[in-house]
């Protein structure tokens, strides 16, 4: 029931090592797209997802155009602190690719332009704060997607 999640670039390699945790408690995939900001060597990636790495689902692609060819028929939902609509808002289906931009710059423009229908953000109350850490982020959208997907499966029976 879980959900693809999707790196694009991302840089901090604890970021990284907690989402892939949260990929596996979540019976997601994670699909990390190059470059990255560190090796998956990296012992600060593997620390963060403790041992767990071993039984992840993780897939990599050398560019965000190949990923977007690969799976361009794919159902997607992109997160950005430049999104007007709120992430509970999204029509969450298992599988469905939750996108998430790297951690200093987040998703690039052109991607943002080009799916404006399908793009959302975590509501921030503090005008102090511009985004949130992206481990944070990303377990936010994942837990609401789940919590939905439950309701319709209750919702169902």
């Amino acid at each position: 029931m879980g959900f693809n999640i999707v790196l694009v670039e991302p840089e901090i390699p604890t970021n990284t090592g907690n989402i892939g945790r949260l990929s596996l408690a979540s019976g997601s995939t994670l699909h990390l797209i190059e470059p990255l900001g560190f090796e998956i060597t990296d012992t600060r990636l593997k620390r963060a997802g403790l041992d767990y790495w071993q039984h992840l689902q993780v897939r990599t692609y050398p560019s965000l155009e190949n990923f977007m060819e690969v799976h361009e028929n794919a159902r997607f939902a992109f997160l950005s602190s430049k999104g007007s609509k709120p992430h509970y808002d999204i029509e969450y289906e298992a599988g469905m690719f939750l996108i998430f931009g790297k951690e200093s710059k987040g998703l690039p423009a052109a991607l943002l332009a080009q799916y404006p229908d399908q793009l959302y953000q975590i509501p921030i109350l503090s005008e102090h704060i511009r985004s949130l850490n992206l481990a944070n982020a990303v377990s936010i959208v994942v837990y609401d997607g789940l919590r939905n997907l439950q309701q319709l499966v209750t919702n169902a029976q």
